[in-house]
This record gives C-alpha cells, sequence and structure tokens, in this order.
C-alpha cells in the first residue's frame, strides 16, 4: 500500500523525507494508535543503527506503553525515571550519548547504550514520548534529535 523510499545518508535530507513519509502516512487518519504504530514501522524502516524505535503514551500521568518496533519493552515508566520519564516532566528532548551513565536509568533492553527521547505535546499537554535506543554509544546526533522534533510535530496533530 505505501512504498517510501527513503535515503540513508545525509541525516537532514533523510528527516526531511522521513517528515514527508509521515505526514503522509497520518493524513487524515484520527486514530493516535494506528498513526504511531505505522510512525514507529517507518523509523524502524529507516534509521540506521537503532535496536528499538517507539511510543510511550501519557495515561494519566504515567507513561504507559505504545506502538513501537524491537524487543519487549517495559511497559509503565513513571513521569521523573528514567530517560523516558525525565523527558515526561521536563517536556525536554533527552539525548544521551550513555544511557548507562544517566541517573535513574531503567534498562528495558541491556542492548541499548544512547537514546533519544522526545515529547510529544498539544496546547502545553505530553501526548507521549518518541522513544529510540541504539546499541551504538553516541548513535544519535543533533540532527537527529532536529529530525525527530519536527517528526512530533507532525504527530501532536495526528495522536
Amino acid at each position: 500500500m505505501y512504498d517510501f523510499k527513503i535515503e540513508a545518508g545525509d541525516t537532514e535530507v533523510m528527516y526531511r523525507d522521513l517528515a514527508s513519509a509521515l505526514s503522509g502516512l497520518v493524513a487524515g487518519e484520527p486514530d493516535g494508535i494506528a498513526n504511531m504504530a505505522n510512525a514507529a514501522a517507518l523509523l524502524w524502516e529507516t534509521l540506521p543503527g537503532i535496536n528499538w524505535a517507539g511510543f510511550y503514551r501519557n495515561v494519566g500521568g504515567e507513561l504507559v506503553l505504545g506502538p513501537f518496533q524491537g524487543r519487549p519493552a517495559c511497559i509503565r515508566i513513571k513521569f521523573g525515571e528514567g530517560v523516558c520519564g525525565v523527558a515526561a516532566a521536563t517536556l525536554k528532548v533527552q539525548r544521551v550519548d550513555d544511557v548507562h551513565a544517566f541517573p535513574s536509568h531503567i534498562a528495558c533492553d541491556s542492548a541499548s547504550t544512547s537514546e533519544l527521547v522526545v515529547p510529544i505535546v498539544r496546547d502545553g499537554q505530553l501526548l507521549a514520548v518518541l522513544d529510540l535506543d541504539s546499541p551504538d554509544h553516541a548513535r544519535f546526533t543533533a540532527a537527529d534529535e532536529a529530525g525527530c522534533v519536527r517528526l512530533a510535530e507532525i504527530l501532536a496533530k495526528a495522536l
């Protein structure tokens, strides 16, 4: 049904193409879970060097596992705990080169070494966080952060 060809290489171009593909996937679809599922699959298929791509949803002030690609994950995370919980509590992007050195890190997958978590916010309210993990130290760059912030802006309108 959808066949998106996204070239790896130039990170900014890759994220521009990802944003375009994601916009097309969520256009006209009101179901947030479906949109997160397609977004997770798109990221999983496109981003090199990741071992987990998915979402934690804000359900009653707690992060609850949402759609993802990768190994089974922690189901519930309290605000302020772990990389995802800190992103949720502060509404700030967390780009962590070495999760093992991060205070309160939650080891859902011992193979993960670096992490990028982007809050998805609409009208000042946290809807979810986008969570990307990698087995590589310092996998995520400022360009990855900027690209994922743009993806979160698209998703904020579609959740």
